[in-house]
This record gives structure tokens, C-alpha cells and sequence, in this order.
């Protein structure tokens, strides 16, 4: 097992993509290297006009990542209160990742954003785990014991850290946002040195 979180999303506009990189200082600050990935698009045009993936943009993840993991975090936007079309199905092509039960007692936690305060925050992050818990990876959300989670006016769960982006997707993360993406991090890297 390496020793690195990978850190797994997709983001059409930048949302996820900047909570990504928050988990990602979490994991540093637990003393682990983070990974941050992204899927590909998935295309409506029934012709293949171009490469899945692309020469230049974000590293997409592979298989030996998800394999060679010590823990992940899975993130997207919400669509209608689930994950976007692109993730679930990333996730529908691992069935030979779960035959080989590369993700069983590994810890796993999820992150979403939104474009508004009742956008399905939390129907999206238990989207995002039900792929998980059939991987058999170990669930982990952010505990209430993160004070940002009782007093986050913004976006943040238990189930796991959010950022509301606004309609526009022009707000910035707010400070109990970035500080309960750090928590997920820090604790995914702390469980994961415990679980090896």
C-alpha cells in the first residue's frame, strides 16, 4: 500500500476542484501525500469525436490509483441531489477493482458543492458512499467535534465537507468550508497511518 490519499473528483466549474485542494492541505498537515485526480466527461454525441482523455488539463485518475491508495476522498457537484453523471460513471467501470477488493478497510470520505444552500448537499454525499461501502471501504465524515461544523452558516456536513457556490458560481469558500475540508484530510491521513 502507498502511502497517499488520493483525492478523486470531478468539477465542471472549479467548485470541487477548489475543495479538493483544501482536503489536499488536510492530508499534508496528517503527514500523507495527496493525489488529487479527476474523471472524464462523458459525452451525449454517440460517435467518438475525441480522445476520452485529453492531452492537456487535470491528471484523470487510473485503476492502479484507486488500487495503490491508502485511503480516498471522492467529490462532485451536485446534480438534483446526486453525483454528476461523469463520477457514477467512473464508478460503474470498476467491477474489477471490487473483485479485487482494493478498497476493503481502506478510509473513504466524500465532499460535493452546490450552487445553492438546499441544493441535495447531503443526498449527493450518500450518493457518493453507497459506491464506497460496496467497494468496502470505511466510511468517514467529519465528526461534530470540528466546531466550524455547529457554526457553518456556508456549506459543511457531517457526512462529509460542501461549499456553496452560489447560482453564478461566483462565492468564495468560506472559512468553516475550508476549515471541515481540512478536518476530512487530517483524518482520512490519521486513519489511514492507523489502519496500515
Amino acid at each position: 500500500m502507498s502511502d497517499y490519499i488520493l483525492i478523486l473528483y470531478y468539477s465542471r466549474d472549479g467548485s470541487t476542484k477548489k475543495l479538493a485542494q483544501e482536503i489536499a492541505r488536510g492530508v499534508e498537515k496528517g503527514g500523507m501525500e495527496a493525489k488529487l485526480r479527476t474523471v472524464p466527461n462523458i459525452s451525449t454525441v454517440t460517435e467518438k469525436l475525441e480522445p476520452s482523455v485529453p492531452k492537456e488539463g487535470d491528471l484523470y485518475v487510473t485503476k492502479e490509483d484507486i488500487k495503490n491508495c491508502a485511503g480516498i476522498a471522492v467529490g462532485s457537484p451536485t446534480r438534483f441531489g446526486n453525483m454528476a453523471g461523469p463520477m457514477r460513471h467512473f464508478w460503474d467501470s470498476t467491477t474489477d477493482l471490487w473483485f479485487a477488493g482494493a478498497l476493503i478497510n481502506k478510509p473513504a470520505g466524500v465532499f460535493t458543492s452546490t450552487g445553492s444552500m438546499h441544493g441535495g448537499q447531503e443526498t449527493t454525499l450518500l450518493s457518493m458512499m453507497f459506491p464506497l461501502i460496496h467497494h468496502g471501504a470505511i466510511i468517514v465524515g467529519v465528526p461534530y467535534s470540528e466546531a466550524a461544523l455547529s457554526s457553518t452558516l456556508t456549506g459543511g456536513t457531517p457526512y462529509g465537507p460542501s461549499h456553496v457556490g452560489g447560482a453564478k458560481n461566483d462565492r468564495p469558500m468560506s472559512d468553516d468550508e475550508k476549515t471541515l475540508a481540512h478536518a476530512l484530510g487530517l483524518r482520512l491521513a490519521t486513519l489511514a497511518k492507523k489502519l496500515k
